[in-house]
Parts: C-alpha cells; sequence; structure tokens
C-alpha cells in the first residue's frame, strides 16, 4: 500500500512564533487614510459607540444619517445586539475586551478620531499559527465607505506580519453583505458549517473564509490597488 508523503517541515523560525505569539494578541494601534485601529477602552469608547450604533440620528463631519433600524442595518447576523440600553451595550463590550484569546479594536475615523466600529484580532490559535478577524461591525456612518476595506487590510497586514499562516472570515450563510466584502477583499471560500452554532435561539450555518500566508502578497497588491 502506498502513502502519500508528508509536506517539508516549516523553517524553524517559523515555528518560533508558536511560542512566542501570546493567546490574547498584544494590544497594537494600526493606522490607515481613512481609519485608525485601537485597543477598545471601555471607560473612553463605549458610549461613542453606542451612540452611532443604537438607531438615533447621528452625524460625523459632513455625513449625516436619520433614526434607523439597527437590528437589520448592524445587529441581525451578529452575536448579540441590538441593545436597548447604553448598560446592555456595555457589557457586550466586556466580554469582547474580556476574551482570552481575543483582542478587540475600536475603529476610528482617521479625520476626527470617532469611534464608527469594532473589530477582532480572535479566536487565535498561535499553537497553529492562525487567528481570526470577527465581530465585526460599523456605523450606517461609514458602510458602504473605505473603512470596512481598509481595517480589514490593516488586521491582514498586521496578523501576517506576525507570522500567522492562515487568517480566518466566517459569517452568518445569510450575510450576504459579508460575504461579498470577503470575496472582494481577496478571502477564499472554503465551504459552509451547517448548524456551526446556535444564535439569538436560532441555529447558524457559517460560512468560512481565509487568506494564506502563501497568498498574501497577492491579496496585498489586490487590496492596495482598491484603497
Amino acid at each position: 500500500m502506498a502513502f502519500a508523503e508528508l509536506p517539508p517541515p516549516l523553517p524553524a523560525d517559523l515555528l518560533e512564533g508558536r511560542v512566542n505569539l501570546p493567546l490574547k494578541p498584544a494590544p497594537v494601534t494600526l493606522t490607515g487614510r481613512a481609519v485608525y485601529l485601537t485597543p477598545l477602552d471601555l471607560a473612553a469608547d463605549v458610549a461613542p459607540l453606542y451612540a452611532v450604533s443604537n438607531g438615533t440620528p447621528c452625524h460625523l463631519g459632513d455625513r449625516q444619517v436619520d433614526a434607523y433600524d439597527p437590528e437589520p442595518l448592524i445587529w441581525r447576523y451578529m452575536a448579540a445586539g441590538p441593545f436597548a440600553t447604553l448598560a446592555e451595550f456595555r457589557a457586550y463590550c466586556v466580554n469582547q475586551v474580556d476574551a482570552p484569546d481575543a483582542r478587540c479594536l475600536c475603529v476610528r475615523d482617521a479625520a476626527t478620531g470617532h469611534p464608527v466600529g469594532m473589530t477582532n484580532l480572535m479566536s487565535n490559535h498561535p499553537g497553529h499559527l492562525k487567528i481570526e478577524l470577527g465581530g465585526i461591525w460599523y456605523s450606517p456612518l461609514v458602510q458602504r465607505t473605505p473603512a470596512n476595506l481598509q481595517a480589514t487590510y490593516l488586521m491582514l497586514r498586521h496578523a501576517f506580519g506576525l507570522g500567522y499562516q492562515r487568517v480566518e472570515w466566517k459569517c452568518h450563510v445569510l450575510n450576504e453583505r459579508s460575504r461579498r466584502a470577503a470575496l472582494r477583499m481577496g478571502f477564499r471560500f472554503e465551504g459552509i458549517q451547517e448548524r456551526h452554532m446556535i444564535m439569538k435561539g436560532r441555529s447558524r450555518d457559517t460560512a468560512w473564509y481565509r487568506i494564506l500566508a502563501d497568498e498574501w502578497p497577492a491579496v496585498e497588491a489586490l487590496l492596495l490597488n482598491i484603497l
């Protein structure tokens, strides 16, 4: 009986990252032209984030959003939300910040510094050099702007720069906006995991996407071309 040959061992310096990378990603500030990302500050960021995500009118520079329903625009495919009170939203943020294998980041408008969304380096597995970008949401103030594209680029560049070999993107199978965004940003579709989790009392099928380290140079060139 013939047996397939195993792939060659990974370089020693790459494998060293499995030991040196922390389970909770280190705090980092990532700066781009349209947005910049900072570790979520519970004292400073929660109230401004709630104000731009709870359905009340809001503005940012010359951008104005009238009253809206936050459930379909932001929270429908998220694990939590919408939130009836600031206290409920704060509890959600605390859970994000306290996750042992994740680093929650506040997305800020570069021109004003105002918080406009949240994202996470999460489901971190240093031992396998893989990590996920997830828990991502944006205020309607910056939806359909370069905010998500640039924030994703900054996180991908950071993760691959640290030595990760795989960066994942997962979303509810019904979240067509997220699925289109993943493909547009160079992630490759891997399939659907059925009944992956129970979310808000409903079974969720999850679409899986990923970028591998050897794919990153081409993806980076793609992103830089459209940023």
